[in-house]
């Protein structure tokens, strides 16, 4: 069921909201949260489909909140509210209102948003592009109890990655986060199979992709190692191999489908680790709605202090005829070289 209300008001569509369920024969509420997606028109379709689907496991209201572009000084000076009500099969299992902005209006959302919140009711709000640098000093995120962003879809990830580092705050987190889930659990395993210590690690993956760079940061936070990163042509992550005191563990994933897990002494075991849709990552950030400490822990060790140590303790292989002359000629330069030879940030600019 389908209600299109123009030039409308909060008050109405709750009214619409109302009456709808009656309609349908379902007056009672059974959601467990409010999702709010803040978006813009072009990625609204793929951003409420992903919401729908992860409904089925996560029954909630879904408000997604559309400003549009005023395209003249008469337009931006008029506020308006136009909003699309669906219930019953058009909203999956739970609740659906598309909220469209216009002039004014659109600097004021939060008071839009704000009466179609659930009553004590825990709400999220994700941005699947275009998220703001501070999510929780933005009006809409200063509503949630958790804030989800995207950097993968950011125009330059690594910076915006860096970015959510300094303006972190108990709540915040990453879909680039929540797509080395299986990764962390498949690593995290393997090293308990065996008793030995990891001296370091490498990570390849997809050049300026931000997931790549937090389970570099993980791996390096936890296991107190140098962890490099080396470049692939994808897709996602590709590989990580740990160097340990009985031999590598390698779980090499070059499909984004069929990972191999390389264990010193054992067979090697084939490992599921497709890679995921928006509606899956989504849906296990609505499994939790309390602070994910072990991100904030990753985020914060830094790209900076990752970067330093990679250059220092895991430089590139070289030929050793190459590599002979080239460090005679560099010695006397070598403390200057170290510094400068994190590439991976350079690029990143």
């Amino acid at each position: 069921m389908k209600t299109d209300l123009t030039d409308t008001t909060s008050s109405k569509i709750n009214k619409a909201l109302v009456l709808g369920r009656r309609a349908i024969g379902t007056p009672a509420v059974g959601m467990v949260l409010t999702l709010v997606i803040v978006t813009d028109e072009e990625n609204a379709y793929d951003a409420l489909k992903a919401a729908n689907e992860a409904s089925r496991e996560h029954p909630s209201r879904t408000l997604v909140v559309i400003k549009r572009v005023s395209r003249s000084p008469r337009d931006r000076s008029k506020a308006r509210l136009d909003a699309e009500v669906r219930l019953g099969a058009d909203a999956s299992t739970g609740e659906t209102v598309v909220l469209r902005l216009y002039g004014e209006v659109v600097d004021h959302a939060q008071s839009v948003v704000l009466p179609l919140l659930l009553p004590d009711a825990p709400v999220v709000v994700w941005w699947p592009v275009n998220a703001p640098t501070d999510p929780a000093k933005d009006p809409l995120g200063a509503l949630a109890q958790r804030r989800v962003t995207d950097t993968y879809a950011a125009e330059q990830p690594i910076q915006e990655l860096t970015a959510r580092a300094d303006a972190y705050t108990p709540g915040d987190t990453d879909l680039a986060w929540t797509r080395i889930t299986p990764w962390r659990s498949m690593l995290a395993a393997a090293l308990d199979q065996v008793v030995c210590e990891v001296t370091s690690a490498e990570v390849e993956g997809e050049e300026f992709n931000p997931s790549v760079e937090l389970l570099a940061m993980w791996l390096s936070d936890r296991l107190k190692v140098p962890v490099r990163r080396s470049k692939s042509t994808g897709p996602g992550l590709t590989s990580v191999r740990m160097e340990t005191s009985t031999g590598p563990i390698v779980l090499d994933r070059p499909d984004g489908s069929l990972a191999t897990l390389s264990i010193q002494g054992q067979p090697d075991r084939a490992v599921a680790l497709k890679r995921r849709d928006t509606a899956e990552l989504i849906a296990e950030e609505l499994r939790r709605l309390d602070p994910d400490d072990t991100y904030a822990t990753a985020l914060k060790f830094g790209l900076e202090r990752l970067d330093e140590e990679a250059a220092v303790t895991a430089p590139a292989a070289e030929p050793e005829a190459e590599a002979a002359p080239a460090a005679a000629e560099a010695k006397p330069t070598a403390k200057p070289a170290a510094k400068k030879a994190p590439a991976k940030k350079a690029a990143a600019k």
